[in-house]
């Protein structure tokens, strides 16, 4: 009847309604787009990546020499493979993970098919000049597979999450460009943590912001994020087996311009980007204004 007491609800339901209203006040946060946010969520992803070592410090302590498969897999792979871990239950507790890799909300333009040409060029040019014999099968293995977890981390962060939040806070796609690929670079800039030089590190930060705004418009131009991240899986492991493990030639010098290349395409490219996302009801976006 109307006028009958509610029985109280029993400890467990009471559990589930404050459990549910954290998690909401946890979406509801990451649902509202705002800029600094996005370099939240990247200073405590690398924040935490740093840290991750450090835990498992006693089983890295065996992993070989330098240049061995152990080494790969321990100093490399395994770190960034819990970094991958995170970012997917990070996307979890948020509910982005399906929308993350749906298509891209805003269409792309044929032109931006360049930064994808100029990247997959240099990374056949550097895997066409790699001494595979003085490498070794499981050591090039190692660096594929470690190039894979790099690439959807790093682009899961940036170009997903990053992207994403931007995007709900109404910036310009020109904005989220410069923003996201700026903090991509600067995750690079942990490499002084592990002796790098600073000069050296300059050089890849500027690198590393145009190969971003590559990035970028490559998940433009095909619509999803599947793209950056296996082109960017396949730019790692490239890099460092051909700067390792040489063939001399002219494929290897040529293929050295690949740096310049790509930042020359990066900021020329980044000054043709139009656009822009509106956000509406959280997790729906769509397209207001098109190049």
């Amino acid at each position: 009847m109307s006028t009958a007491s509610t029985p109280s609800e029993p400890p467990h339901a009471q559990a589930s309604h404050v459990a549910g209203t954290h998690q909401n006040v946890w979406v509801r946060f990451w649902e509202l787009g705002r800029w600094w946010k996005a370099v939240l969520l990247v200073v405590v992803y690398f924040a935490l990546y740093q840290l991750i070592p450090l835990p498992l410090a006693p089983l890295l302590s065996g992993v070989g020499d330098p240049d061995t498969v152990g080494w790969v897999l321990g100093l490399y792979a395994l770190p960034i493979l819990i970094g991958c871990v995170l970012l997917v239950i990070f996307g979890a507790s948020t509910g982005w993970l399906r929308s993350l890799f749906a298509g891209q909300p805003i269409r792309g333009h044929g032109w931006m098919w360049i930064a994808v040409a100029v990247v997959l060029l240099f990374n056949v040019l550097h895997f066409a000049s790699i001494d595979y014999g003085a490498a070794g099968a499981p050591y090039v293995l190692s660096w594929m597979l470690t190039g894979l977890f790099i690439g959807f981390a790093e682009e899961t962060l940036t170009r997903g999450y990053v992207v994403r939040i931007l995007r709900e806070a109404g910036h310009p796609e020109i904005v989220v460009a410069v923003i996201s690929a700026a903090l991509f670079a600067l995750l690079h800039a942990g490499n002084l943590l592990s002796g790098q030089a600073i000069g050296a590190t300059l050089i890849q930060l500027v690198y590393t912001f145009g190969f971003g705004i590559c990035m970028y418009l490559a998940m433009r131009v095909t619509g999803t994020l599947l793209a950056p991240i296996l082109i960017h899986a396949s730019t790692d492991p490239s890099i460092f087996l051909q700067t390792e493990h040489p063939v001399a030639g002219p494929l290897g010098s040529f293929g050295g311009l690949g740096n310049i290349a790509v930042i020359v395409v990066g900021l020329v490219l980044l000054i043709f980007i139009r656009g822009r996302v509106g956000a509406r009801g959280g997790l729906e976006v769509r397209a207001v204004a098109s190049e």
